[in-house]
């Protein structure tokens, strides 16, 4: 059963003719990859010699990409929440991946809960919009949310590619799932991931899917099959150990994403299926990504921080090989999902991205004025793009780029344009304004924020950790007790 919970917060109406249904249903696959530089993909003309992403490029080739696409969050969490509900995910109260990792009202709609009740879903791979510890209740697992399946792990950014048991205690090895079961696994977490797509489709080829795969690779830690390493190293001497294991890990991705589509065009689905492939952010520095020409990385609000490859295919609907210069954010996956599916061409349903399929389909170049992004009062760091203009903001200081002649953002033209950047600084200022309040407390802007408030949060983040390290041994004790009754009467 879809739920049906009313969205009431002032919301921006979709935008955009909407498409007859086809006879057959389309079906839907979002292929989301984590931390993937904006150069470690090849149809990137700046990616260094040794990036390689066949599978990737080719769906460029029979889709349509967009060369200025954003996604809303400079993290991994508040991206995947905004692309779950098409609109800021500030609205809910996430700015930071700690706001979204600790999982907002669950009783709010998000993506499977929009689509027609014909549609069957899975969440596969990373989730990061809630944690686990009401287990086993789950109020922030995903079929909790409308997915009627799924194979992923839940709270924490990254997830160890090899240890797949669930009472393991390290900070990367946290439960799996298959629906709300915790499991064990064996193999390389990304091929896992990849096999679990491809056995959905199998099992569902018959009837309109929803595919959502969120793969983790290739955000830390940097882990890779030994053989594959070694033809890297081998290949490219001079390469550092951590990127060249990178490059292990963003192979084994990109094969798993040419399995995903292999099996789609074997079953004759590929045609009427909308995919979406995007990363939840920009590259990280942390693991030697590669965002060339952007400025920044994962964690930043420049370019190099929000910026994503982005590619849209639907061949039963509109051709392929093309680009589109006109910018766009990862909110509008789910508006363009619900015009392509939509049975009544008069539907409109609100939210804060807008259908792409205007532009997909040649029918417009227009889309979004303004867009947003805001780490809320912490950092102090937030942005506005209005078209080619873009201002930056951390705490105190402002600058100002023209990304049509400075995609890297390297000269600031503050000084030059001060009524830009007071409009702009506006315009910001109303939409912060209509935002909810940061979900772990804390204020939406920092001039608002109290002097001890880092402090304080930091004390309950540490708090946070200590609990969940004592639920996971207390949780290791009773399955070993469990396994073994002599010891607990010992």
């Amino acid at each position: 059963m879809k739920m049906t919970t009313a969205i009431c917060v002032p919301l921006v109406l979709i935008a955009g003719a909407s498409l007859n249904a086809a006879t057959t249903p389309p079906n839907i696959v979002v292929i989301l990859t984590d931390d993937q530089g904006f150069a470690d993909i090849s149809l990137n003309p700046h990616h260094p010699q040794e990036v390689s992403t066949p599978h990737m490029d080719a769906l460029a080739k029979e889709g349509v990409t967009f060369s200025q696409a954003y996604t809303s969050g400079h993290v991994c969490s508040p991206t995947r929440a905004g692309l779950m509900l098409g609109r800021y995910q500030q609205r809910v109260g996430v700015y930071s991946a700690g706001d979204g990792g600790r999982g907002f009202d669950p009783q709010l709609p998000i993506f499977p809960a929009f689509l027609p009740g014909e549609y069957v879903s899975t969440a596969i791979g990373k989730w990061h919009l809630g944690l686990d510890e009401d287990y086993p209740a789950l109020k922030w697992h995903a079929m909790n949310r409308g997915f009627d399946e799924c194979y992923k792990f839940m709270g924490r950014g990254g997830h160890d590619y090899f240890d797949l048991h669930s009472d393991t205690e390290s900070k990367s090895a946290h439960p799996l799932y298959r629906n709300k079961e915790r499991i064990d696994d064996e193999g390389y977490l990304t091929d896992r991931l990849s096999e679990e797509a491809i056995a959905f489709i199998e099992r569902n080829k018959t009837r309109p899917f929803f595919l959502y795969l969120a793969y983790n690779a290739v955000h830390a830690p940097p882990q890779a099959p030994q053989e594959t390493i070694a033809q890297y190293r081998k290949k490219f001497p001079d390469l550092d150990d951590k990127r060249v294991i990178l490059m292990a890990m963003l192979k084994h991705l990109d094969d798993g994403i040419g399995r995903v589509v292999e099996k789609l065009k074997q079953e004759e689905l590929f045609d009427n299926t909308i995919l979406f492939f995007l990363t939840d952010n920009g590259g990280s520095k942390a693991m030697s990504a590669n965002n060339t020409p952007l400025r920044g990385f994962k964690g930043s609000l420049y370019e190099g921080g929000i910026r994503t490859p982005f590619i849209v295919s639907w061949p039963a609907k509109f051709s392929g090989g093309r680009t589109v210069n006109t910018p766009v954010i990862s909110l509008d996956i789910l508006p363009t999902v619900l015009d392509a599916v939509a049975t009544n061409p008069e539907t409109k349903n609100e939210f804060d991205g807008k259908s792409l399929l205007p532009l997909l389909t040649d029918q417009s170049t227009a889309h979004h004025d303004t867009l947003y992004w805001s780490e809320g009062g912490d950092s102090g760091e937030w942005a506005v793009r209005s078209g080619d203009w873009k201002l930056h903001a951390m705490k105190d200081k402002q600058q100002l780029f023209n990304l049509a002649h400075d995609p890297g953002e390297k000269t600031d033209l503050a000084a030059e344009h001060p009524e830009r950047v007071k409009k702009m600084n506006s315009a910001f200022d109303q939409w912060i304004g209509e935002m909810a309040a940061p979900i772990s407390g804390g204020s939406k802007r920092w001039e608002d924020r109290p002097a001890d408030q880092l402090t304080d949060r930091k004390k309950e983040r540490r708090r946070q950790r200590a609990e969940r390290k004592r639920q996971r041994a207390a949780e290791k004790k009773l399955k070993k007790s469990n396994a073994n009754p002599q010891d607990s009467i010992k």
